[in-house]
């Protein structure tokens, strides 16, 4: 009988033989983020036999002082105990080069690291990955260097990748000119641009949970669902990215990336299988049918914000113009809400709220699918205005849970009916090592599963959906900056967006 499965990779294989090479070896995202990915996929049976890890950046090194300060930065940032063995064996395999990176003798010393290191690693075939986690001013630069040393040539025996961190250009025009940089000496097969985000387990599991579940798909349209909220708040400020954050503000850093990417998830059709372009060519599908924003509708269905000084957790904190390596009269928004229409057969006039912000009430990531009222007041107007309709809440951060909000009879002689919530713990699986988020996109990678990586289209896409907000914002300076306080919910204006809709933020306490 002939199976009606999809195929799909496998995931719990290790990657093939193969180099990591990190450029921006000595920043904050290597010891944060992937040298401790890297550890745990060793410590899940996720990382080849023969591996190695070569870091480039411009901090005077050597291998040896490389993996002395890997060692004291796996003690802060390791997300989970350190076996000592396990440890060394990785540190065996950790190399270091330094260099500028617009000086092409440093390729042409990477390139002999790189032969070398697969002798000495017994590292069969060519298979080299690059993570670029530097500057994106330098994400042209890097690329056109390393295929000027010819290290992007593809064999037979050997994969040659690139992985982009965001931001993936400024606007529009700067995305496609990176495009163009990369296209010069990369294939598009080549390029991995990673978004952390996709790698959280709830947002994995929004396909699953849509596809795997009969119960759900058939009520996933605009006849049953009402609206959709998308919530990414955080109580942190800018801490030591203000010159950063001054430059892009958190419509480039957060929406345009980040919350569209879950948008997409929330709002695909159904893809032919869960492998590669399948999925990829759906969620472009709906980006391409966001309704474009005219100046006037940017106006209309846009809020901008930024933080004055405020109270969190007891200490009061400062205004975002008072912050570190901020311009004293910034213009640049920390807070951003947006109301967006997907026009197609299933989302005509379902509007998606989606909202993000620095110093806010609570560090919050989650996805509110709001479904409509019953038809009929069975049970009274008093029931059907209090109890609120059936929600859908999936909560991505700080914890990572599933929860249904059903109507129900609370025990008594009389009909009291009340909302209650149907939860599911991702800790009801059993205990779960901790992890970065990085681990499954970088396991991807090694094993050739773009899936979870944003293709040349999609950002294309993600670019004409933000670039007229963009535009009317840099034209339209703020008058009010600062509009909110640190410590609340964002500006009044967010919340009037959705009351003029006769709905509310769904504010968790």
């Amino acid at each position: 009988m002939p199976s009606n499965a999809a195929p799909s990779p496998d995931h719990r294989r290790p990657g093939p033989a193969c180099i990591f090479v990190i450029f921006g070896a000595s920043g904050d995202l290597t010891k944060r983020k992937l040298i401790p990915a890297l550890f745990n996929l060793r410590c899940l049976g996720l990382l080849p036999e023969h591996f190695a890890v070569i870091g480039v950046a411009i901090t005077p090194g050597d291998d040896a002082s490389f993996r002395e300060q890997m060692t004291a930065d796996i003690r802060q940032f390791a997300t989970h105990p350190v076996d000592p063995a396990e440890w060394q064996a990785f540190l065996a395999g950790c190399y270091y080069i330094s260099g500028d990176f617009n000086d092409e003798a440093v390729f042409g010393a990477l390139k002999e690291k790189i032969a070398a290191v697969q002798q000495e690693r017994r590292i069969e075939g060519q298979n080299v990955v690059f993570n670029l986690a530097v500057t994106p001013t330098l994400f042209g630069t890097v690329a056109g260097q390393l295929g000027a040393a010819g290290l992007l040539q593809e064999t037979p025996d050997g994969f040659r990748r690139v992985i982009i961190e965001k931001p993936f250009g400024r606007d529009l025009d700067t995305a496609r000119e990176l495009n163009n940089q990369l296209h010069g000496v990369l294939r598009e097969s080549q390029i991995y641009r990673i978004d952390h985000y996709l790698g959280k387990e709830t947002v994995q599991n929004i396909m699953v949970f849509r596809f795997a579940n009969m119960i759900f798909e058939p009520n996933w349209n605009r006849r049953y669902v009402d609206s959709v909220q998308i919530t990414v708040a955080e109580r942190l400020g800018v801490e030591n990215r203000g010159g950063y954050l001054d430059h892009y503000g958190v419509l480039r850093d957060m929406v345009q990336n980040h919350m569209l990417s879950v948008l997409s998830l929330i709002a695909m059709e159904p893809p032919g299988s869960i492998s590669g372009d399948a999925v990829r060519n759906e969620k472009v599908k709906v980006l391409d049918a966001i309704r474009t924003l005219q100046p006037e509708d940017v106006i209309e269905n846009c809020v901008r914000g930024q933080y004055g000084a405020g109270v969190i957790d007891g200490q009061q904190v400062p205004a975002y113009r008072d912050e570190p390596s901020v311009d004293p009269r910034s213009p640049t928004e920390t807070y951003a809400a947006l109301r967006l229409f997907v026009e197609n057969w299933r989302w005509a006039d379902v509007p998606f709220y989606l909202r993000t912000g620095k110093r806010l009430a609570k560090h919050l990531t989650q996805v509110v699918i709001r479904f409509k009222r019953t038809p009929l007041m069975l049970f009274g107007e008093k029931v059907h205005s209090e109890a609120g309709p059936n929600a859908l809440i999936l909560n991505i951060q700080p914890e990572e849970s599933i929860t249904i909000m059903i109507r129900a009879k609370k025990p008594g002689p009389s009909i009291v009916v009340d909302s209650i919530p149907l939860d599911f713990d991702y800790r009801q699986f059993g205990k779960q090592s901790p992890a970065t988020g990085y681990e499954t996109l970088l396991h991807d990678c090694m094993i050739g599963d773009m899936t979870l990586f944003h293709r040349e289209d999609s950002v294309d896409a993600s670019w004409r959906i933000v670039n007229p907000i963009l535009d009317v914002w840099g034209a339209l300076p703020p008058r009010d900056f600062p509009d909110y306080e640190a410590g609340s919910w964002g500006p009044a204006a967010a919340d009037k967006l959705l009351l003029r809709d006769g709905r509310q933020w769904e504010n968790p306490a």
